[in-house]
């Protein structure tokens, strides 16, 4: 059974677009810690980061941070921290938090609720922001 990360690189859910090429996909998380809390993944689904090929990992880091230069360009934050999980869901992925605290990255707090127009917002501006 298909991912729901491989589910929404086939079109089949919606996402709130960030960046894309033949390989990597970027959207916004929709249980964000903060306001443009982005999910960097793999097109090609791959549940454990470190059996990416290097080709494919080095790849997955460079376009993270062309996405991570896109969000600092909008969201106010002293940095864009990164964390991969990779428990909730089966498919490599990568999570970029703004933050200014150490507990901006704390999973275990409660999400933000943002309204789609916030986050069509959001998506749009950061959007415009990334250079691939």
């Amino acid at each position: 059974m298909a991912s729901i990360f491989t589910r929404i690189v086939n079109g089949e859910i919606p996402c709130y677009r960030i960046a894309e090429d033949d390989r990597y996909l970027a959207f916004l998380d929709i249980n964000p810690l903060r306001a443009g809390h982005t999910l960097v993944i793999t097109k090609r689904e791959v549940d454990y980061i470190f059996d990416l090929d290097d080709d494919t990992l080095a790849g997955l880091a460079v376009f993270a941070k062309k996405v991570a230069s896109g969000i600092e360009k909008v969201i106010d934050c002293k940095r864009i921290s990164v964390a991969v999980v990779g428990l909730d869901v089966p498919h490599v992925h990568i999570h970029l938090v703004p933050m200014d605290t150490m507990d901006d990255l704390n999973f275990s707090r409660p999400k933000l609720k943002l309204s789609p127009e916030e986050f069509r917002d959001i998506a749009g501006r950061i959007s415009s922001n990334v250079i691939l």
